[in-house]
Parts: C-alpha cells; structure tokens; sequence
C-alpha cells in the first residue's frame, strides 16, 4: 500500500521510519529505566499484534516494537494510552494528559539511568527517582535535550555522553578514632579512583581533598566504619557530550558537589532557556549543539536564572570542548552561515 506519509510528523509521534516503506518502529518511554514487570505485557502485545513480532531494547532505554505498519498507528497510540498515563502522568507527574493520539513529542529523549543504589553496593543515589524528577521537567517539549543520571563517578550508563550527564556523589566522613591504620581505603582510592588517600606517620590516614570524586569506595573498604558516606547527597554533572557523526565529543566536568535542589533548579530552566535561544521556535537541535550556539557563559546565565546554589557547590569558569571533528574545519564557514542563539532583529 502506497503512503503520502508525513515523517518529521510520525517521528515526533516517537514512531521511527523503518528501511522497509509503510513501517515503523514505536519507541515507549521509560523514564529512569524501572517500571512494573507488568507492562512487559503492553509492548508484547502491541509486538505481536500489530509489529513484527520482534522487540528492541533502545539505546535510550526504551521499550520498541519494530514493524509497525503506517496505517496501524492510531490503533497502537490508542492502546498505549494508559501506559502513557500511568508511566509519565502518574509516576513521574509530567503536565500533560494521555490520549488516544499517543506521545506528543520526542524533543526530551528518555531520561535514562543505571540502577542505582536501589540495588548497587557502589550506587550513591537513587538515580531512578532522580531521573523521574528530571522527566517532569523536560517532558514533554520539543526541544532537544538528553539525560543520563549515574548512581556513582563510574559512570555505567555512560552519562558522560550526553547534553547533561549527572553523577551522585558524597561527601566523606572520617572517624579518626576509629580507624585501626589497616590501609584498605588507600588501597581501594588507589585501585578503585583517584588514589587520594595515604597512611601518615602515625598510621592514620591522610587525604587531598581536590581530587576525590566522592565515589565511596573507601567506605566501602573499610572495616571499621571508620569512613562514611556525610549524609547530604551531592552530585556532579558533565556538559556537552554527545555522540554522532560530524562532531562526537565527551562531556566536561560543568558542576560539582551540588544538591538536587540545584540540578532541579537547572532543569527547570531548559525549556525556557531553549525557547530563547531558538527564537521561541522549535527546531531539531540537539541540546549540546544548542549550549554552543549560545556560548558558555550566555547559557549559565540563563540556565541557573532563580537557583540558588549550596555552598559546597562548584561550577566551571568556562568549558574549552575538544571536538573529534570528522570532517576538518568543520566549523569554518561562510559567515551568511553562522547561527546565532537568542531573539533575531
């Protein structure tokens, strides 16, 4: 059957073109990685009702049923109403209502976590909670942003390669008078992180505090309790990462030590921030290439406008990415060419 298909209108409908004409690939959001076994159940049926009895598990962490055929989209969109409704609306709070039209958007891709210390012995935060916090915030929008949170610095879910790529992290305790000069925390910095830690003359332990990273591995290691985990959770974020084929780049190191009111805060601004720079229309460009258009400094201005920061809190002076340019000089154009962030004359 022949189509006078709208793609950019079915993809914003998070429905992605397939090589074979007429078919689709529905893309479910799973915000943070963690729903009920349950719905299993709704991406089994619509796989093998209407796709091609096959199922992907997304790069996004999504939940996708290739095969879709282009006249069967409503009858899906109609089915994942609830699926919608309980996943965004319900657990995550997104101002939106579920319909029979499906996701409204795809700008704000799925807020993507690892599992976190719900289950991790390394996991210093809750990353799923925390990625359903963030989902409210840039969801739905058809500006395009992409999240990863990381329970701890290793990073597992590879955060370091997104527009915003969030870390928990702690602040360390030490009991002096606990500590029995075993040497298992230094061991473990040393194997494990940033080897910041050292056994002094008097066979207690010595820190330099500019280098940790607030994994916990020395209270993980240590057999005493003589390390533990300051109760305030912290976090660190990176900038700018991003994958693709002109111009992949890992994220730079954007905050560190700041608490989740400060990265809510943040996130909280995106959409107005975007709007701005885009001159209040929306286009399909990525957050990252986004930030460049507006320059560091212009976007910390608007990004943090009404956060205030807690006093741990440490953020970047500047950001100098270095660009895995595939194509040389790829920036270097006609000036007709520049693109410019902000409101046009």
């Amino acid at each position: 059957m022949n189509h006078d298909i709208d793609i950019k209108k079915t993809r914003i409908n998070c429905f992605r073109q397939s090589k074979v004409p007429g078919e689709f690939m529905l893309q479910m959001r799973v915000p943070g990685a963690v729903i009920d076994a349950k719905y299993l159940k709704v991406v089994m049926e619509i796989a093998e009702k209407w796709g091609n009895g096959t199922f992907h598990l997304g790069t996004r962490q999504t939940l996708n049923a290739p095969g879709i055929k282009y006249e069967n989209i409503p009858a899906v969109n109609a089915y994942i109403k609830d699926y919608i409704h309980d996943v965004d609306q319900e657990m995550c709070g997104c101002d939106m209502e579920a319909d029979e039209t499906g996701y409204p958007t795809i700008g704000a891709r799925n807020v993507m976590a690892c599992i976190g210390n719900s289950h991790c012995i390394k996991g210093n935060c809750n990353s799923t909670e925390l990625a359903r916090k963030i989902e409210k915030l840039v969801f739905p929008s058809h500006y395009h942003i992409k999240v990863a949170v990381a329970g701890c610095p290793n990073d597992c879910v590879k955060a370091n390669f997104n527009d915003f790529g969030i870390m928990g992290i702690y602040k360390m305790d030490y009991n002096y008078d606990r500590c029995i000069g075993c040497g298992a925390c230094v061991d473990a910095c040393e194997h494990h992180a940033t080897g910041v830690l050292s056994l002094n003359k008097d066979n207690k332990v010595d820190k330099d505090t500019c280098c940790c990273v607030g994994c916990a591995e020395c209270v993980l290691a240590c057999p005493t309790s003589a390390w533990t985990r300051n109760p305030k959770k912290l976090y660190r974020v990176t900038l700018g990462g991003r994958t693709g084929k002109q111009n992949p780049r890992a994220g730079k190191l954007f905050l560190n030590w700041v608490t989740e009111d400060v990265l809510l805060g943040m996130f909280a601004n995106w959409q107005k921030f975007s709007a701005w720079a885009l001159d209040y229309k929306p286009e399909y460009l990525h957050g990252g290439h986004l930030i460049d258009r507006a320059g560091y400094k212009t976007f910390v201005k608007h990004i943090f406008e009404g956060v205030e920061f807690n006093p741990e809190a440490k953020m970047a002076d500047d950001i100098y990415w270095a660009e895995n340019e595939q194509r040389a000089n790829i920036h270097v154009m006609p000036l007709s060419k520049h693109k410019t962030a902000g409101p046009q004359e």
